[in-house]
């Protein structure tokens, strides 16, 4: 299975880390030495991504400009002797790397951002959506390589799911499962942001979906979902049985809330070798705070 795009809604204006995004978008926010964005594209490209395809506002033209070729600052890098900072901002993405802007507009819910990329996706073609709000760490296989190993495996569409603590499910859309094998739920509906009550499972989709072309057949956008919003979960759920959940192995920051945020650093702080030991040391005379 190939699969060369992807889509990353990124058109939201971030008011919960206002006064900083007031000028700079929330996906542009460092976690240690790298945007937000950056995480997410350098995860597509593992597997294969090299068309990336943000759904965006006009006021976020710093998301492109990070993504563009700066010549000027690599050649004073590569003179400095600092290859290894020149090396960092040339060829994100990889070196096939292409980035589409779409302007959504008014935003309308994910449905509608991500109904907004069908014309750069091919008949039968497979991509992926990314929300880089959410950055899942994991030492080996990224979410998404893990991701694909199940589509090739099912022949599926394949949605990211995680265990969520029964006070946080009405935050997001839950599947339920008609039954399970492993890391591997077979689906037969799913909820767009239920009360506790209502919950059909604990399994909530976070940041992550493996489409193909189909899906976009299923995205309506004349009828208004849930808090009035164009929801993709009304979308999946029209042909839930093309969909499978994988429960993937990794840990899930929540970036779009500044407890997750703070968490991200600290957790990529320690992962770095060159910042882990200084850290460590610094969380350690401070515990007791």
């Amino acid at each position: 299975m190939k699969i060369k795009k992807a889509v990353f809604p990124v058109a939201g204006f971030g008011t919960r880390f206002l006064p900083a995004t007031k000028s700079t978008p929330k996906e542009m926010l460092p976690v240690v030495d790298k945007p937000l964005i950056q995480y997410a594209v350098e995860e597509a490209c593992k597997i294969g991504v090299e068309e990336f395809i943000f759904i965006t506002h006009h006021a976020k033209g710093s998301i492109d400009k990070h993504f563009q070729e700066n010549k000027e600052l690599h050649e004073m890098l590569i003179y400095q002797g600092k290859n290894d900072l020149a090396d960092s901002i040339k060829d994100i993405g990889g070196p096939n790397a292409k980035f589409v802007s779409v302007d959504q507009g008014e935003p309308k819910g994910l449905g509608h951002a991500i109904g907004c990329a069908e014309n750069y996706i091919s008949d039968d073609e497979f991509f992926v959506v990314i929300l880089a709000d959410d950055l899942i760490y994991n030492k080996e296989s990224n979410v998404l390589e893990q991701m694909k190993k199940q589509a090739e495996k099912y022949g599926k569409q394949v949605l990211a799911l995680e265990k969520i603590p029964e006070e946080e499910i009405s935050k997001f859309g839950v599947v339920d499962p008609e039954s399970s094998e492993g890391s591997i739920s077979y689906l037969k509906g799913i909820v767009e942001k239920p009360s506790i009550q209502d919950a059909p499972s604990n399994l909530a989709v976070v940041g992550r979906y493996l489409f193909n072309k189909s899906i976009f057949n299923h995205i309506d956008s004349e009828n208004i979902g849930k808090n009035g919003e164009i929801q993709i979960t009304d979308a999946i759920s029209k042909s839930i049985n093309d969909f499978i959940g994988y429960t993937f192995e990794g840990e899930r920051f929540d970036c779009g809330s500044k407890v997750g945020y703070l968490k991200a650093n600290i957790a990529l702080g320690l992962a770095n070798e060159e910042l882990s030991a200084r850290l460590k040391k610094y969380i350690g005379e401070i515990k007791d705070l």
